[in-house]
């Protein structure tokens, strides 16, 4: 099921230009290498999430399409409604390479010229990415499926404008936050495009409203629970693991929310935060650990709960354990 061979070429393309920006501090740079390199987690696990998906709702009773073109369970407009999906968010990806020069020091993030030619790169890159995605959605013939695709697309850019990241896209915690801004960020940013190429993949098949609404919850709930599981672990691991610590971070949002935002200033420099160790202290000393650990159970549960009442087979146990694993890793 791997989506590595059907983004090659276009990755490529990508990579062949990136080699002109070794030896600057772009972050094009980190994103190519997280494109080669997987690691621990997938740059996939979207793709895949929604192959998984088609195969275990199955053909619908009311689809037009024979089950004679399903391949392995899945339709071809669903395998191609998957790596249109991967695309759509290598291309984010790739877009939130561009920096701001007017904040650059050559003598640490290298010439002004090779930043300049890196955002150009982040730019056309981004853009070439999206614009075969987009190609490929109008291809699938499904006026449904468009709409939900692009309003994802649309999701992710009004993501950059919610008030939770500065003109630099650094995290930024402003004085009225609370935890709906966490879970509209992370939704618009993350769970989103997930969540309605899993609705849009039950459209490609026919199948009903109750059924997309499934798919739906699955992709929205999974994205809250392995967020809120990766934002807690800078405060339940040991201390050098701060570096990973978010000031938009889910148990930051919830301590600010219940304490004010005053708490996290420093009396002696007034209006200046304090210390990512001092905040992380903070937070361990309060409840909201456990409140945080609660929701990740919550949101595990509904994922769990929605893919449940897809047909028993080996697709549907994979999306739990997928569910599982996202916030036991």
């Amino acid at each position: 099921m791997s989506l590595r061979c059907l983004l090659s070429d276009e990755l490529s393309n990508v990579a062949m230009h990136v080699r002109k920006l070794v030896g600057t501090r772009h972050p094009l740079l980190k994103t190519a290498r997280g494109l080669v390199y997987d690691g621990k987690y997938s740059l996939q696990t979207r793709g895949l999430i929604i192959l998984l998906m088609s195969k275990a709702a199955g053909p619908s009773s009311q689809s037009h399409l024979a089950m004679a073109d399903q391949i392995g369970g899945i339709y071809p407009s669903q395998r191609s409604l998957a790596e249109i999906t991967e695309m759509i968010h290598t291309a984010n990806l790739i877009h939130k390479g561009v920096v701001n020069l007017s904040d650059l020091d050559p003598a640490l993030d290298g010439p002004v010229k090779d930043m300049e030619f890196g955002n150009k790169m982040a730019v056309l890159s981004g853009d070439f990415l999206l614009a075969n995605a987009c190609t490929g959605l109008a291809e699938l013939n499904n006026t449904e499926v468009v709409e939900i695709i692009s309003s994802a697309i649309g999701d992710l850019m009004e993501a950059e404008f919610t008030g939770l990241q500065d003109n630099n896209g650094d995290a930024l915690l402003p004085d009225t936050v609370c935890f709906a801004d966490w879970k509209k960020q992370t939704f618009l940013s993350l769970g989103s495009l997930l969540a309605k190429g899993c609705q849009a993949a039950m459209e490609l098949a026919s199948h009903s409203e109750d059924i997309k609404q499934l798919a739906f919850a699955y992709g929205e709930n999974m994205t809250y629970a392995h967020q809120m599981y990766a934002d807690l672990q800078p405060f339940v691991k040991p201390d050098k693991h701060i570096e990973q610590f978010c000031i938009t971070s889910a148990p930051v949002i919830k301590y600010v929310e219940a304490n004010g935002r005053s708490v996290l200033e420093d009396d002696r420099k007034q209006g200046h935060t304090v210390s990512s160790k001092k905040i992380v202290q903070y937070v361990r000393a309060s409840q909201v650990i456990e409140e945080c650990r609660s929701l990740v159970h919550e949101f595990e549960t509904s994922a769990t709960r929605a893919v449940s009442q897809f047909p028993m087979c080996e697709a549907r146990t994979a999306l739990v354990n997928m569910v599982q694993a996202a916030v036991r890793s």
